[in-house]
């Protein structure tokens, strides 16, 4: 793990527990070896260490290109995050990912793209059915409850609320799934991967 990566691993995971009571419930489903593709809701621009550091070794981001600049770039970089833009995808950044998993890493991903804004799930993006389909990872579904009440999208006011992250069953693509082809076919994989982020459930439903 990168000098940069443990650093901010460690004083974000301390300052989750302190302020927001941050648990993860379910970490035994965890698939932490070979290629995975963790998936997740986003309700915050907090989501995306609140889901790295329910790991204990490095995961993969992707993030937007335009945070990309200057002393940042090195910065997000050191925390193994992946450019993207975000209103057009390019393939060289799709590639990217794919080859990342490929190598037998874990790479965090949002499918409904951007953050909510009423805390409900939305739609997921195609580009993620493409991705899954093409790296054949195994899908680690993950849902993240309380992120949106402790900083919702457009709003600069951090509130000290319970973050909890509860993991779902890992997803196997089927084996008509790998081999999917066009923009149908990645969307119907796109909407499997939300159905199974759905199922989850806050502890207190259970």
């Amino acid at each position: 793990m990168k000098t940069t990566y443990w650093f901010g691993h460690t004083i974000f995971r301390a300052a989750a527990k302190a302020f927001f009571r941050y648990q993860v419930v379910g970490r035994d489903k965890l698939i932490t070896d070979g290629s995975v593709l963790i998936a997740s809701n986003h309700e915050s621009f907090l989501d995306p260490p609140l889901v790295g550091i329910a790991y204990n070794d490095s995961v993969y981001y992707l993030a937007r290109k335009t945070l990309f600049r200057g002393v940042t770039k090195w910065l997000y970089s050191s925390w193994n995050a992946i450019p993207i833009d975000q209103e057009a995808p390019d393939m060289s950044s799709l590639k990217k990912i794919i080859r990342i998993l490929k190598s037998g890493e874990q790479v965090v991903v949002f499918p409904e793209g951007s953050r909510t804004l009423d805390g409900d799930l939305q739609p997921g993006e195609a580009g993620v059915g493409l991705i899954a389909a093409k790296s054949q990872a195994v899908i680690q579904p993950v849902r993240i409850f309380g992120a949106f009440k402790a900083l919702p999208r457009g709003s600069g006011r951090l509130r000290f609320h319970p973050v909890t992250i509860v993991v779902g069953d890992p997803v196997t693509l089927t084996s008509e799934e790998k081999k999917a082809k066009g923009r149908e076919a990645y969307q119907a994989i796109s909407d499997r991967i939300m159905a199974e982020i759905a199922k989850i459930k806050h502890p207190s439903e259970n």
